[in-house]
C-alpha cells in the first residue's frame, strides 16, 4: 500500500506540471508521515544527511568553471581551433561544431553549458556557410549531450556517490564511449554533407594550426589539469574540481581577460542557481530512493527477476527502454537516484560491471536529453535558434538515431567502457 500511495502521489503532481523535486519531496514526505512513525522534523534533517557527501561538492564547481570559461573567450577559442582541425572537410563547420562539443564537454562536465556555450556562436556560422538550417540545428543539439559522458561529467558524479562505485574509474570509462559517440556523429555528419554537394576544401596551413591551438591552450589545459590530476593521483575528483574552478577563473579573468572582476557576482550567482536546482533535485531523490529501500523494494525486484531467469542481455534491453522513457520526462540526476538502486542490485547480480552500468545509464541520459516531450536540450536549442520544438526534434532525428547505435553497442559490448578502468586500476 506505501509503495502504491508514494507512485501514485508521484505521477498525480507529474502530471499536473509539478517540478520534478516537488514531486519526488512530496511524494516521500506524505508516504513517510502515512505509514512511519517519522516526524516532519526528522525528514527535514533526512534531506540535508542525503547531500552532506565529499564528491556532491564537486557538482558546484565543475558548474563554475565551465560558466566561467563560456562566459568568456575560451569556448571561441576552442572553436576555432576545432575548425583549423576538421573545417576543410564537407560538412567541415558542423563537424567542427561536434569536435569543440568533445573539448568543450572535458571542461564543463553539463550538457545544457556545452550546447549554449558551442551553439550559440556555431550556430550562426554554419547557417552563413550555406547549410540548411535543420543540419545546424540537429548537430548542436545532439553534440552538446555529449558534455554528460566526457569526464568530467555531473551526472557520472551523481551516479557514483549513488551506486557507490569510484568516480575516478567512471570518469575514465566514459572517455572511450564519448569519444566513439562523438566519431560516430562526425562521420553521419560527413555523410550527409557530401550528399547536400559540399566538397573538400583546402586544409589551413600547419602553421595557421598551431596558432589556433596556443590560442586555445589557457583553456585547452583545464583538461590536462583536472584528468591528469586525478588518474595522476595528485589529486581526487572532487579537488580536481575546485582546481578547475580556481583555473577558470584565472585564464577567464587575468589570461585572456574576457571577465572583469565586477561580472564574477553574476557569474558566481548563476553557478549557485543552477547548483541550488540540481541539489534539490538530489535531495529529494535520495530521500525518495531511501523510503524505496527502507521498504525492501530493490531486493523484492532483483528477487523477481532472478526467479524469472531473466538473463543480462533481456535484463540491459529492459534497463534501456525504460530509461530512455524516464529519460524523456526527468532530469538525469533524478532518474539515476531513483533507479540505481532500483535497478543496481539486479545488475550485479546477473554479472554486470556496476562501471560499466554507470556508463550504460549515462548514455541513456544522452538520448533523454534530445527525446521528446521533456528534452532540455531540445528546449535549449529552440531558445538559441527560434525554431520551434517539433522542428528541433526533427532536426536532431539523424544524430539521435546514431546515440541510439552507439548505445546497443555500448550495451552488449562492456569492453568499451571498462577497458581504460580496467588498464589504469587492473580487473
Amino acid at each position: 500500500m506505501s509503495i502504491a500511495l508514494l507512485f501514485a502521489i508521484f505521477f498525480l503532481l507529474v502530471i499536473l506540471g509539478t517540478p520534478i523535486a516537488i514531486c519526488l519531496g512530496a511524494s516521500t514526505f506524505i508516504t513517510l508521515l502515512i505509514f512511519t512513525d517519522i516526524s516532519p522534523i526528522e525528514v527535514s534533517a533526512m534531506i540535508f544527511e542525503k547531500v552532506e557527501h565529499y564528491s556532491l561538492m564537486a557538482i558546484p564547481m565543475f558548474i563554475l568553471a565551465g560558466n566561467l570559461l563560456s562566459k568568456g573567450s575560451a569556448a571561441q577559442r576552442i572553436i576555432e581551433f576545432a575548425k583549423s582541425c576538421v573545417g576543410h572537410l564537407p560538412g567541415g563547420l558542423p563537424i567542427s561544431a561536434i569536435f569543440a562539443s568533445i573539448i568543450f564537454a572535458a571542461v564543463s562536465g553539463s550538457s545544457p553549458a556545452t550546447v549554449v556555450a558551442i551553439g550559440s556562436i556555431m550556430f550562426g556560422a554554419i547557417m552563413q556557410a550555406g547549410y540548411p538550417k535543420k543540419y545546424a540545428v540537429g548537430t548542436i543539439a545532439t553534440a552538446g549531450s555529449l558534455g554528460i559522458l566526457i569526464p568530467p561529467s555531473i551526472v557520472l558524479i551523481v551516479y557514483g556517490v549513488t551506486a557507490e562505485v569510484s568516480i575516478g574509474k567512471l570518469f575514465m570509462a566514459g572517455v572511450i564511449p564519448g569519444l566513439m559517440l562523438g566519431i560516430m556523429m562526425m562521420t553521419i555528419t560527413y555523410i550527409g554533407a557530401r550528399r547536400l554537394g559540399f566538397e573538400k576544401e583546402e586544409p589551413q596551413p600547419l602553421k595557421i594550426r598551431l596558432k589556433k591551438m596556443k590560442d586555445a591552450s589557457w583553456g585547452l589545459f583545464t583538461i590536462v589539469l583536472v584528468i591528469g590530476g586525478i588518474y595522476g593521483g595528485i589529486f581526487t575528483p572532487t579537488e580536481a574540481a575546485a582546481v578547475a574552478a580556481v583555473w577558470a577563473f584565472i585564464v577567464s579573468v587575468f589570461i585572456y581577460k574576457d571577465i572583469k572582476l565586477s561580472e564574477l557576482y553574476a557569474t558566481a550567482l548563476e553557478s549557485a542557481k543552477t547548483t541550488s536546482m540540481i541539489m534539490f533535485i538530489i535531495a529529494n531523490a535520495m530521500l525518495f530512493a531511501h523510503f524505496l529501500t527502507i521498504e525492501n523494494i530493490p531486493q523484492q525486484i532483483t528477487e523477481a527477476l532472478v526467479a524469472a531467469n531473466v538473463n543480462k542481455y533481456m535484463f540491459l534491453l529492459m534497463v534501456n527502454l525504460l530509461l530512455i522513457l524516464a529519460g524523456s520526462f526527468m532530469e538525469p540526476s533524478a532518474i539515476i537516484m531513483i533507479m540505481v538502486p532500483l535497478l543496481l542490485p539486479v545488475a550485479v547480480a546477473l554479472g554486470i560491471d556496476p562501471i560499466h552500468f554507470g556508463i550504460l545509464i549515462t548514455v541513456n541520459m544522452e538520448l533523454g536529453m534530445v527525446s521528446p516531450p521533456v528534452g532540455l536540450n531540445l528546449f535549449v536549442t529552440s531558445g538559441l535558434t527560434g525554431m520551434s520544438i517539433k522542428d528541433v526534434i526533427v532536426a536532431a532525428f539523424p544524430w539521435t538515431m546514431t546515440i541510439l547505435v552507439g548505445l546497443i553497442l555500448i550495451t552488449y559490448i562492456p569492453e568499451i567502457s571498462l577497458f581504460l578502468p580496467n588498464l589504469m586500476y587492473g580487473h
